[in-house]
């Protein structure tokens, strides 16, 4: 048996990715585990959870174990034309009093179409790698303020339109747009869209701006390298996928994998951020929640042990030993006198009267 053969499903995605990432020409990037807290404050609206663990240092600094890894990255970001910083990591970092496993990439610099398409592909190849169906769902921040923007709404009514898109709420978001049949015709053709390139189609003809069509271009064109890419099945447009309207500027993503009921990948594209951040760059990235894979069922993971082989306490030692060499020649095994409750196996065999049977 090989080390890799005993590795857990975090362990073994965990190795996985790396292989990926570094093909795509990204380097590792090391994390301290702590980070000072005046960072977070200042971009807490873009954390998952604002409960931050903090303690003061030796010399009175007041210090956080780290809520999230973005921040951390973009702080340090290259700012020189043409330089772009390609990293993946693999942490943990502290939400709500947990500790959770984090691996994922970030893209950081002057980036054009093909940095940004490049990150989204990777991010499907991720999920590829986790599990044979996976749905990623897409949506672009840049057309929805657009479109948001184009109609006739206070500040306050265009968060509450941006919180109707989030969660399909057609009844609120029609009684908003009451006055403006235009806004209403736009933004429940978005709160609807849902599906592949006909979908991107279908949305054409109610984005009427010049930075709706812009933001709708970038997204037709990034669609269509994913298509090429051969994974067009497992991408759907849903302009309901959540994120920070405030610091995301373009494309956003969250994937899935088949038997785990919540995202377990999520990233897009947060120029605002590395902005507000001071840095006049662009920047693209994802998070896969290792901690998920957990919660897959049994029967999409793994045998822990190739064969299991039951006795009934009666058989000699001898010939449980002579068995279980046999066997460990195929392979792993495990012998024991009760069914196990906490294994899978590929293979199960029993004594039964003094003889070996499946």
């Amino acid at each position: 048996m090989t080390a890799r053969e005993i590795w857990q499903p975090e362990e073994q995605a965990v190795f996985a990715l790396r292989s990926l990432y570094r093909q795509y020409g990204y380097l590792p990037y090391k994390l301290s585990r702590f980070e000072e807290y005046d960072l977070y404050v200042r971009n807490k609206d873009f954390l998952v959870s604002d409960r931050i663990i903090t303690f003061s240092d030796g010399s009175g600094r007041l210090l956080a174990m780290k809520p999230d890894v973005t921040l951390s990255i973009v702080k340090n970001a290259p700012e020189q034309a043409g330089a772009v910083r390609k990293v993946y990591y693999n942490e943990h970092v502290y939400r709500d009093y947990r500790e959770i496993l984090q691996t994922g990439l970030e893209c950081v610099g002057d980036l054009g179409d093909y940095e940004i398409a490049e990150v989204v592909l990777l991010a499907a190849k991720s999920l590829e790698l986790l599990g044979d169906r996976f749905v990623l769902n897409i949506s672009h921040m840049g057309l929805l303020a657009a479109a948001i923007g184009s109609c006739k709404f206070t500040g306050a009514q265009k968060r509450q339109a941006m919180d109707c898109l989030r969660r399909k709420n057609l009844h609120q978001l029609e009684d908003l747009c009451r006055e403006d049949s235009d806004a209403w015709r736009k933004l429940r053709a978005l709160a609807l869209c849902r599906g592949g390139k006909e979908a991107l189609e279908g949305i054409a003809g109610v984005l009427t701006t010049e930075p709706e069509r812009r933001a709708l271009a970038e997204l037709a064109r990034l669609w269509k390298l994913l298509e090429d890419s051969g994974r067009g099945d497992s991408l759907r447009l849903d302009f309901s996928v959540d994120s920070h309207m405030g610091y995301y500027s373009g494309v956003v993503f969250r994937g899935y994998l088949e038997g785990i009921p919540a995202d377990v990948l999520c990233g897009g594209q947060y120029d605002k951020l590395a902005q507000k951040m001071g840095k006049h760059c662009r920047a693209i990235g994802f998070a896969i929640y290792l901690n998920m894979l957990q919660d897959r069922p049994q029967s999409d993971c793994p045998e822990d042990v190739d064969t299991v082989i039951l006795h009934d306490g009666q058989t000699d030692t001898r010939t449980l030993t002579a068995a279980a060499e046999d066997a460990a020649k195929e392979g792993s095994v495990l012998v024991c006198a009760g069914l196990p409750t906490d294994r899978r196996w590929k293979r199960l065999l029993r004594f039964e009267n003094g003889r070996l049977v499946e």
